[in-house]
């Protein structure tokens, strides 16, 4: 029995092209690009426009991206939060009965996302203009996202924290701790993260008549270059900082090595990471966990169910939350003596 296949439509719409421009394409006709020919044409491939298909079993599939800097060649498998991700993700999609497919980000850019064969994608910290999203809403794949999508619509679901009130949680207990100077090591990605953490501490920062002390992460500054003209002088120092991104807790410890600062008698630190490294030196640091396996269990019951019945439950966000694990690095001399 024979299937229908796609139409110059569906092509068109997943493309992201216009109708006139695929039947140019796939006539030879028209004056247009052959980059834009040949793009066309790898689409309606894929899609299997032209092809005489029987019914067959696949194996159902969920697609995995991490879409933040799409197109970079950065292994994001090797951070602490994406790992435990994809690992708590794969269980979860094979209970279900499903294959997981992950691609690397530097293939963010590619055509591929028109073509890839799943039944729905997890988007992981996607940000402002994201290609990948832009495809797969073209063609109709379902998506369940992992932290807020930049520009939601109405039936987007995502799983996230509630980053504003970690952040606050985070901020008092410094203050707690006797900081009167936090600096916030942010600032680098796109994503809803970044920009919900900075946008908390400014506020917090601004509720207590404090100014904002902020210092931007670099994830090839292995020694914390970005902190030398915050602890060159005392008059800018500050004596806590919070860092929002796995490594910024060993470029911190680095620089103020480097100053000769100890940590925590002149400098308390908190770092979110799920980095057991953290908790194994001979400092014990500060951390918050983001709960990476049930961000990922989380989302990916709500995929399943959106792709199986075409509904996840209500729109909008389930909200994971977040944990601060109290260690060495931000507490006072004082406290750790009476503990000790």
């Amino acid at each position: 029995m024979r299937v229908s296949g796609p139409t110059i439509a569906d092509i068109a719409r997943a493309a992201e092209v216009s109708t006139a421009t695929v039947s140019h394409a796939l006539n030879g006709t028209g004056r247009i690009g052959e980059a834009t020919r040949r793009r066309v044409r790898e689409v309606a491939t894929g899609l299997g426009y032209g092809s005489h298909r029987t019914p067959r079993t696949r194996t159902r599939s969920l697609g995995l991206a991490v879409t933040t800097y799409a197109g970079l060649a950065w292994n994001f498998v090797e951070v602490a939060y994406f790992s435990r991700w994809l690992t708590a993700a794969t269980a979860a999609a094979h209970v279900h009965g499903f294959a997981l497919t992950t691609l690397p980000a530097e293939r963010g850019a590619e055509t591929l996302w028109h073509t890839l064969a799943v039944d729905g994608m997890l988007l992981l910290d996607s940000p402002e203009g994201d290609p990948v999203l832009r495809a797969l809403r073209a063609r109709g794949v379902p998506v369940v996202f992992d932290g807020r999508p930049a520009d939601p619509r109405p039936g987007d679901i995502w799983v996230d924290n509630d980053h504003a009130a970690t952040t606050r949680e985070v901020l008092d207990h410094l203050a707690a701790a006797g900081a009167r100077r936090i600096a916030l090591h942010s600032g680098y990605g796109r994503e809803y993260y970044t920009h919900a953490v900075t946008q908390a501490y400014e506020h917090w920062c601004t509720e207590r008549g404090q100014v904002p002390l902020l210092i931007p992460f670099g994830p090839d500054d292995r020694v914390g270059r970005a902190f030398d003209p915050a602890l060159a002088t005392a008059a800018r120092r500050p004596d806590a900082v919070y860092t929002v991104y796995d490594p910024g807790g060993r470029q911190l410890l680095a620089a103020a090595a480097r100053h000769g600062l100890r940590v925590p008698d002149d400098l308390l630190l908190v770092c979110a990471s799920e980095d057991p490294g953290y908790a194994e030196g001979e400092l014990e640091v500060s951390t918050v966990t983001l709960n990476p396996e049930w961000t990922a269990r989380s989302a990916v019951s709500a995929l399943v169910a959106l792709v199986e019945s075409g509904q996840a439950g209500p729109p909008g966000q389930l909200t994971v939350p977040a944990g601060l694990r109290v260690r060495a690095s931000s507490q006072p001399p004082v406290v750790r003596c009476q503990r000790s």
